[in-house]
């Protein structure tokens, strides 16, 4: 039996975006494109729980809505810049032939090749920076600070020891940006804060950041131009994953594990195996006893959308209720409702693995909590082994990034939710599902 009743779960979504979207229709930052039908549910309005927009008859009309809740959420996001289940499992190694038209409606130069230069792999990228009109909610559009014309920014997948190169070149036509990364750079002319280095990057100018690739882990990048928290809060941040070197690990895999312990044989080749199961680039194809296959996912954000320094919209890779039920006929997995919301579909037998970083601005934490599972946790991803285990929910602050594990194969296939832990954040976009299959 699955965990939750879709249709259930639909009808939960359908009311918590309704409210959603009629408390931020007016704001001065958003834009009005359509209006959906059933907004009868105010701002202000109680969530009755989730089967009770329901009752209006018997094949599961919606009495306050006017809707069919038996279909889900009415909403339907009709931007086609953005799909956030294909920007969910896209990683970008320099030279990827990811789709990157069809998840993001466009072509780009993103992925600029990957080369040798005096014995090192050089990963080079194409970042632009652009404004770009996003929709966070159907049919609400926001007026974000980008780059590549997305937010959450495109990840940059590169292997330790690699060197990271940026052609990065600003498209605005009256603000400088930079690119600030998290990792361990060197050279403070590449640290891309106004006042090292090239400084800012005026508009119409072009600049190449180059970073070593250190340490191994899950990192951020963003604009460090002031004022910092609207650069942020607009959308200019993205997700650095550095895969860590197998060889590496084994020669000094105290540099990767939190542990104070002898380092035995049997120590370091768990660390070394660790690594392996971690690396994407040069051992894609290992997957560590007992499962499947490995499935990697990354996760961020919200939005302040009358500009008062509160965040009203919150989100899984920025449109609110991205990941949630929406519209099904049955439980199969088979979501429709134009594609725009659906929950992420994992298998029972894959390890589960998900990058989250905390971007939200004016709030001073969010949180990750997962239903009916508990998970381990490795902050910042720096380390081999848990930080953390067996817990259902961190807290984490700006900027703090982690990687979770997560195992579903003793689970009943079904809906298993997982969100913000801030019950405001929650019934304001950061409530998504996994769907676990066979």
């Amino acid at each position: 039996m699955p965990s939750m009743n879709e249709d259930d779960a639909a009808s939960m979504t359908e009311q918590l975006e309704n409210r959603l979207v009629d408390s931020i229709k007016d704001h001065e930052g958003v834009s009005r494109r359509s209006v959906l039908g059933g907004l009868a549910l105010a701002g202000g309005s109680a969530i009755t729980g989730i089967g009770a927009a329901q009752s209006g008859n018997e094949s599961g009309g919606n009495a306050t809505t006017g809707h069919d809740a038996s279909f889900g959420t009415p909403g339907k996001y009709t931007e086609k810049n953005f799909d956030p289940h294909g920007y969910l499992r896209e990683f970008n190694t320099g030279d990827s032939t990811n789709e990157r038209d069809a998840i993001f409606g466009k072509k780009d130069d993103l992925n600029a090749g990957v080369s040798q230069e005096n014995g090192q792999t050089v990963r080079e990228f194409n970042l632009i920076a652009v404004p770009q009109e996003i929709e966070i909610a159907p049919g609400v559009t926001f007026p974000s600070w980008t780059y590549n014309g997305q937010v959450p920014a495109p990840t940059l997948r590169v292997e330790e020891g690699d060197l990271i190169r940026i052609n990065f070149t600003n498209a605005f036509s009256d603000m400088a940006h930079t690119i600030h990364p998290h990792v361990q750079n060197l050279n403070p002319a590449m640290d891309g804060v106004p006042q090292n280095g090239p400084g800012a990057i005026k508009p119409g100018e072009t600049f190449t950041y180059e970073w070593q690739a250190r340490p191994a882990g899950t990192h951020l990048y963003h604009c460090h131009m002031l004022p910092l928290k609207a650069h942020i809060h607009r959308g200019m941040y993205g997700t650095i994953v550095i895969d860590p070197k197998p060889e590496k690990v084994r020669e000094n895999p105290r540099d990767y594990i939190d542990y104070h312990g002898p380092i035995t044989d049997e120590v370091r080749e768990m660390a070394v195996e660790r690594a392996k199961s971690r690396n994407m680039i040069s051992h894609a194809d290992y997957v560590p006893d007992g499962y499947d296959d490995i499935d990697e996912m990354v996760m961020m954000n919200g939005f302040d959308t009358n500009f008062d320094a509160d965040n009203e919209v919150y989100a899984a890779n920025t449109r609110a209720f991205a990941y949630a039920p929406a519209k099904t006929h049955k439980y199969e997995g088979e979501w429709e409702g134009g594609k725009t919301k659906h929950p992420i579909e994992i298998k029972k037998n894959n390890l589960q693995r998900v990058h989250v970083i905390q971007t939200l601005e004016y709030d001073f934490i969010n949180s990750f909590h997962t239903h009916s599972q508990f998970f381990d946790y490795y902050d910042a991803g720096t380390t081999l082994f848990p930080n953390r285990s067996t817990i259902d929910t961190v807290m984490m602050c700006q900027a703090q990034r982690g990687l979770f594990e997560i195992d579903y194969s003793d689970h009943q296939p079904g809906l298993y939710m997982f969100h913000g832990h801030q019950s405001e954040f929650a019934e304001q976009g950061w409530m998504s599902f996994f769907e676990v299959t066979e």
